[in-house]
């Protein structure tokens, strides 16, 4: 028994040391690791899901309340600017009209009785004046009376009097003309209310109403959009909205038509963004439309930012504390692992981001992170990572 303890140390020690040395060997023989390689022509897009929506939508009523007797448009009809949509019952206001046309007529007869009266009044002025110039002449003759000559002083100033007060009421005739002009224009206006007409080359979406009803002052009749006013709304998170401008093309994909794309333009950025969903929202207008358009449809939206001539990407999981421009990552020198802070601008749709900066010349970067990663432990390079 004694003689077997150093045996039995013995082949311990060796187990240990076997040990030992598998450990050493894994942990430091090289790690087979993909690395990035540069790109050319890589495009920068930022998806966005949103609707089809109208830049020009209105829902039209009348300024007046009364019942609808015409309606000469229904859903899906096209009308053009200034056509006739529907009328009210207008029998109670043409009355009106023809009351105050008739108001400007008397008014216009007024004018012209107080146009004559001042004609005559300034005719008998014209004589009395005569007459007074003429006694008060032979007055110093001795051939007519001092109250005769009075009696025509006073004549005409009782002719001038006339003429004032005759001048007066054709000022009074014809400020009540234009009175009674302005309320014939009031009434036309009111009449030509019970009239809808489209504002504009105009698509009926919905008729809210039909014949016989009641409506009140402003309830809408029809909703219209303004023929070739579709545009895409399309709702991008901030952290991805930073590189888009107006003119950048985008491509779509309507829900109903998932098999073919769409081109168009972005034409507006939303200068406020939501504040619960961190969204921006961004119109796009369509160069290419379907035949048929329907608002509110889901549509899914690429908006080219950028299209990179040479780029290094890396996965974003391949960085440690990313922050929006800057993080870490695994890097090959001179055949071994280092760690290093790396710059970066644009992101991928397939979530790779673009290295602008902040790693030594000939530096290669770890696209796919493994265990047993650690600065210093040698590597060989098994696979590039390319697309």
């Amino acid at each position: 028994m004694k003689r077997s303890w150093p045996a039995y140390i013995s082949a311990v020690a060796g187990v240990m040391l076997m040990i030992g040395a598998v450990a050493y060997f894994s942990t430091n023989r090289p790690i087979a690791v993909e690395i990035a390689s540069i790109e050319n022509n890589v495009p920068v897009r930022v998806f966005g899901l949103g609707t089809v929506e109208a830049r020009v939508l209105s829902k039209i009523g009348f300024e007046v309340g009364a019942t609808l007797v015409e309606l000469n448009a229904d859903h899906g009809d096209r009308v053009a600017k200034g056509a006739v949509l529907a009328r009210l019952a207008s029998v109670e206001q043409e009355a009106r009209l023809a009351k105050a046309k008739a108001a400007v007529e008397i008014a216009e007869v007024g004018i012209s009785r107080a146009e004559a009266n001042v004609a005559k009044a300034k005719a008998v002025l014209a004589q009395r004046q005569e007459a007074n110039r003429r006694k008060s002449s032979l007055v110093g003759r001795n051939i007519v009376s001092e109250q005769v000559a009075e009696e025509a002083a006073r004549d005409e100033a009782v002719a001038q009097a006339d003429v004032t007060v005759a001048q007066s009421e054709l000022a009074t005739s014809r400020a009540l003309l234009d009175d009674a002009r302005a309320q014939l224009t009031l009434e036309e206006t009111l009449l030509g209310h019970r009239t809808l007409a489209a504002p504009f080359d105009a698509i009926v979406i919905e008729r809210h109403k039909e014949l016989g009803t009641v409506v009140k002052v402003g309830d809408p009749i029809f909703t219209l959009i303004e023929v070739g006013s579709y545009w895409g709304l399309a709702y991008v998170d901030e952290a991805r909205a930073g590189f888009i401008q107006e003119g950048q093309p985008v491509e779509a994909r309507l829900r109903s038509r998932p098999r073919e794309t769409f081109r168009g333009r972005v034409v507006r950025i939303g200068l406020e963004s939501d504040r619960v969903t961190e969204e921006r929202r961004v119109f796009v207008k369509g160069e290419n439309p379907p035949p048929r358009i329907f608002l509110g449809e889901q549509v899914e939206f690429w908006v080219t930012v950028s299209t990179l001539e040479k780029a290094l990407l890396v996965p974003e999981a391949a960085v440690h504390g990313y922050d929006g421009s800057q993080g870490t990552v695994w890097t090959v020198e001179d055949g071994r692992l280092q760690r290093r802070s790396a710059r970066f601008q644009h992101r991928t749709e397939d979530a790779r981001l673009e290295i602008v900066g902040g790693l030594p010349e000939g530096a290669q970067v770890v696209t796919r992170l493994a265990s047993g990663l650690r600065e210093g432990r040698s590597v060989s390079v098994a696979k590039v990572g390319t697309r």
